[in-house]
C-alpha cells in the first residue's frame, strides 16, 4: 500500500487513513489509486465487514493539493494525469459493506466529496467543513450535486455550494451531514465501536443489499423501487441468513452471519 493511505484492522474493521498529514491530507491522484485500490482490498476480504475512513493529522482531507490545482490552472483547464484512475470520486458508494467517515478535522472540496461517498459520518467536535468550489470559481464537481442535496436537502446543499463558507461539526449535524459529533480523542474509537457493533450483530448479505436499495432507490420512482425490494425480500426470506437471525434471536445468542466478499 502507498505511503500516502495508512491501513489497520481492528477486529472486523478495516481502517483508512489519508497519510498526508504535512498537506491536512490534500487529495493527489497516488492517494486516489491508493485509497481506491484500499477499498477494493477491504470488499474482497471476508474478515472485513466494514471499512472506517479517516485522515493522520489534523485534517480529513482539505481537497484537492493547491500545487495539483496550480498546474491545472497553469495548463488553461487542461492538467491531467498521463494515466487517470478511471474510478470515480464517488467509489465508496458502490463497495458493497458499510463505509463510516471518521472526520477528524479540516473536511473541504474534494474532501467535502468523499465525505458524502460514505454511508455514513461521524466528526470530532470543532471539525471544519466547506464545498469551497464556488470561492475557487469551480462548481459542485464529482457529484456532489448528487450527494449533497440527498444528505442535508437542497436548499441547504445550495447555501454551502452558493457560499462555500466555513461551517462546524456542530452545524453539520443539524443539518444532517453527520450523524454525531464528539471528542477528537474518542472521534477513531467511537467510529469502530459503531463498526463492530455492525459486525457482530448484522448480517453482512442485508447490509449490502440494504446499501445498494438506498442508494440506487434514490433515482428509482417509487414503484420501481417497491417492485425490487418486493423481489430482493423474497430472496432474502430463502437465504440462511434469514434462519440463522431468528435462531440466534429464540436462542438468545449472537448471530454467525456469513460474510460477502467481491473481487
Amino acid at each position: 500500500m502507498s505511503d500516502v493511505l495508512l491501513t489497520e484492522q481492528r477486529g472486523s474493521t478495516r481502517i483508512l487513513s489519508f497519510n498526508r498529514p504535512e498537506r491536512l491530507n490534500a487529495w493527489t491522484g497516488e492517494m486516489g489509486r491508493a485509497y481506491f485500490d484500499a477499498l477494493d482490498d477491504a470488499a474482497a476480504d471476508p474478515d472485513v465487514r466494514a471499512i472506517v475512513v479517516t485522515g493522520a493529522g489534523r485534517g480529513f482531507c482539505a481537497g484537492a493539493d493547491m500545487d495539483m490545482l496550480q498546474g491545472i490552472s497553469g495548463a488553461g483547464g487542461e492538467g491531467r494525469e498521463a494515466a487517470p484512475d478511471t474510478r470515480p470520486h464517488t467509489y465508496a458508494i458502490s463497495i458493497g459493506k458499510p463505509v463510516v467517515a471518521a472526520i477528524n478535522g479540516a473536511c473541504a472540496g474534494l474532501g467535502l466529496v468523499h465525505a458524502a461517498a460514505c454511508d455514513i459520518r461521524f466528526a470530532a467536535e470543532g471539525a471544519k467543513f466547506t464545498t469551497a468550489f464556488v470561492r475557487r470559481g469551480l462548481i459542485a464537481e464529482h457529484s456532489l450535486s448528487w450527494t449533497l442535496p440527498r444528505i442535508v436537502g437542497p436548499s441547504n446543499a445550495l447555501d454551502l455550494l452558493f457560499s462555500g463558507r466555513v461551517f462546524l461539526a456542530d452545524e453539520a449535524r443539524e443539518l444532517g451531514f453527520v450523524s454525531a459529533v464528539v471528542p477528537a480523542d474518542q472521534l477513531l474509537d467511537h467510529a469502530v465501536a459503531y463498526t463492530e457493533d455492525l459486525a457482530a450483530n448484522c448480517s453482512p448479505t442485508s447490509m449490502k443489499v440494504m446499501k445498494h436499495q438506498v442508494w440506487q432507490h434514490l433515482q428509482k420512482d417509487l414503484e420501481s423501487a417497491l417492485e425490487e425490494s418486493n423481489r430482493l425480500m423474497a430472496e432474502s426470506l430463502r437465504r440462511p441468513d434469514f434462519k440463522e437471525g431468528v435462531a440466534s434471536f429464540v436462542e438468545k445468542r449472537p448471530p454467525n452471519f456469513e460474510p460477502v466478499t467481491e473481487s
